[in-house]
């Protein structure tokens, strides 16, 4: 059963309502869970409506892209989940996520985030080295009618904490950043208020417009140089933008490839 929302969020919560529309209308509060995408997974099932957003203190389980860990310790971060019902949208709600907690954040603190492809939200420290402050997580629930839902699940670092060894040289928080404490609610609020805009901007069927604030997001998309691996071998290229359907394009020699997904290292 959720629990009541805390103090430190509901001023803000009760602020932005009217921006954020159906975006967190219904909230589901945790202290701890072991993922919030699997709670509003669970809701969705249940027939829970567009925009409920399920909100964790701390998670025992949480994941990232490829199945990767979340670190999620108590009180350092938000970890938030908006279940999402546009079925026309599915194909774009990364992306879509992706400018809304950067532009949230960037509403929020002023800080200059930046996207990096596919999901990542960091911070630019110059000579190639961006550390995460925040990911993105979209799944999907497909029947044989189609798309039934899309969890979209959000993790943004507030403040610092003791990350594992195999992230900690990538990895930084908001108030690392800024050298100053941030109010959760506030981010909170500036990141659900921008995912609503994406979302009515994908549901009027404009992606063409979060495409291209995507890309104003994301100068790395373009011209960065980037190493991957195949069965090959490793490959090298660099980066020439994304396709309408968020595929990075890479340029390797002269002729242009398709990233859809996997692992790429910015050098």
């Amino acid at each position: 059963m959720s629990e009541a929302i805390p103090r430190e969020l509901t001023a803000a919560l009760e602020r932005s309502a009217a921006a954020r529309g159906r975006v967190g209308a219904t909230i589901h509060y945790f202290s701890e869970l072991p993922s919030t995408n699997d709670e509003a997974a669970r809701l969705a099932e249940g027939g829970a409506a567009e925009g409920t957003t399920v909100i964790a203190s701390a998670q025992t389980a949480g994941r990232g892209r490829l199945g990767r860990t979340w670190f999620s310790p108590a009180g350092a971060g938000l970890y938030v989940s908006v279940i999402c019902r546009d079925a026309g949208a599915a194909p774009y709600l990364s992306l879509a996520g992706g400018v809304g907690v950067a532009d949230g954040i960037l509403a929020a603190t002023r800080l200059p985030v930046e996207i990096k492809w596919p999901n990542d939200i960091v911070i630019d420290g110059g000579c190639g080295r961006r550390r995460k402050v925040a990911g993105i997580l979209a799944e999907a629930s497909s029947a044989p009618e189609g798309v039934q839902h899309v969890v979209l699940g959000f993790g943004i670092n507030l403040r610092p904490a003791a990350y594992p060894p195999e992230i900690a040289d990538r990895a930084t928080s908001l108030e690392s950043e800024l050298g100053r404490e941030v109010q959760p609610g506030t981010v909170l609020a500036a990141t659900l208020v921008a995912l609503r805009q994406c979302f009515d901007e994908l549901a009027a069927g404009n992606c063409a417009q979060v495409l291209a604030r995507w890309r104003v997001l994301s100068p790395s998309a373009s011209g960065a140089t980037v190493e991957w691996q195949t069965e090959a071998g490793t490959r090298a290229g660099r980066t020439a933008g994304i396709d309408e359907d968020g595929a990075l394009r890479v340029m390797v020699n002269g002729v242009p490839e398709r990233i859809i997904s996997g692992t790429l290292k910015w050098v």
